[in-house]
């Protein structure tokens, strides 16, 4: 199998280009690459596939082999790879993702992709639709309890399920590893969630780590990023256009609230490119290597 490391402030994943030939077994493949001792390495496994509704489509896997609706760091990489790559030459692409199809402005320096906007759509904030059970419309800074402590949540669907922490804490000392577990497998998210814990360091800037669901602690989320954004601004916190410093690096989230559109700005890199034989035997235990903590 041939495939492109890339990766968007920290947050790595194996592309695979399959417009012509797909992959068999990509949730097994997802679990194999991953592992960053015995695979590649990487948050995950993204195909870029053909589309019948836009120029592409990215089919997401996270490293423990399940399917994912959206991820915006890797959104980004996949307009960089078609464009870097010569499958297109248009710097205004549509992608089409289980969370809809998305808009990327491609930001061109020396014939290579640097930057990507993405527009990723409108935030979903009805309970019922996160999902999240809980017995009112939204749940927008409502209390949870894990473990005796009572955490203020903010529940945002980005395309993908969000719960938003705002903490006096520093969450740079957090134990996430104890933590994010809890929050990803709790009663109340149906589908799990990804877990967003976060400094608000003044109107245009919050500090962020992120527990993705299905992966464990990534450097950066970006449709974390884009639901800690709309939670700011909810809950009276921050101006519409906040940058979000990640562990890998920034992102620039502007919360367009007449239009009900959030947009993203951030980098996006090759790492290497490469070739891998995947094991013959999907049944071998051997392959079985990513187990996320729970």
């Amino acid at each position: 199998m041939k495939f492109t490391k890339m990766q968007g402030c920290g947050n790595d994943y194996v592309y695979v280009d399959c417009t012509k030939e797909a992959l068999p077994n990509p949730e097994q493949a997802s679990i194999f690459v991953s592992d960053r001792h015995f695979g590649i390495g990487s948050d995950g496994l993204i195909l870029i596939n053909p589309s019948k509704v836009a120029d592409f489509e990215m089919a997401m896997y996270n490293a423990d082999g399940s399917r994912s609706e959206m991820c915006g760091n890797g959104i980004r990489c996949v307009g960089k790879y078609v464009y870097d790559h010569g499958l297109t030459d248009k710097t205004t692409v549509t992608i089409e993702t289980l969370a809809g199809i998305k808009t990327l402005e491609l930001h061109v320096e020396n014939g290579k992709v640097a930057s990507v906007r993405v527009n990723m759509g409108r935030p979903e904030l009805h309970a019922a639709k996160v999902p999240v059970t809980f017995p009112e419309e939204t749940m927008i800074d409502e209390p949870m309890e894990i473990d005796g402590t009572i955490y203020q949540v903010t529940c945002v669907s980005m395309g993908n399920p969000h719960c938003v922490i705002f903490m006096d804490e520093d969450v740079r000392q957090l134990d996430l590893e104890e933590l994010g577990p809890k929050f990803e497998n709790h009663v109340i998210f149906p589908k799990r969630t990804n877990t967003e814990f976060c400094n608000l360091l003044d109107k245009q800037h919050i500090r962020m780590r992120v527990w993705e669901r299905g992966s464990g602690e990534t450097l950066a989320c970006g449709t974390g990023a884009c639901a800690t954004a709309v939670a700011a601004v909810l809950n009276g916190y921050t101006d519409n256009k906040v940058e979000l410093q990640l562990r890998g690096g920034n992102l620039l989230i502007e919360y367009d609230r007449d239009a009900e559109e959030v947009y993203m700005t951030g980098p996006a890199t090759t790492v290497f490119e490469g070739e891998i034989d995947l094991p013959e035997n999907w049944e071998d235990d051997t392959i079985r290597i990513y187990h996320p903590k729970r």
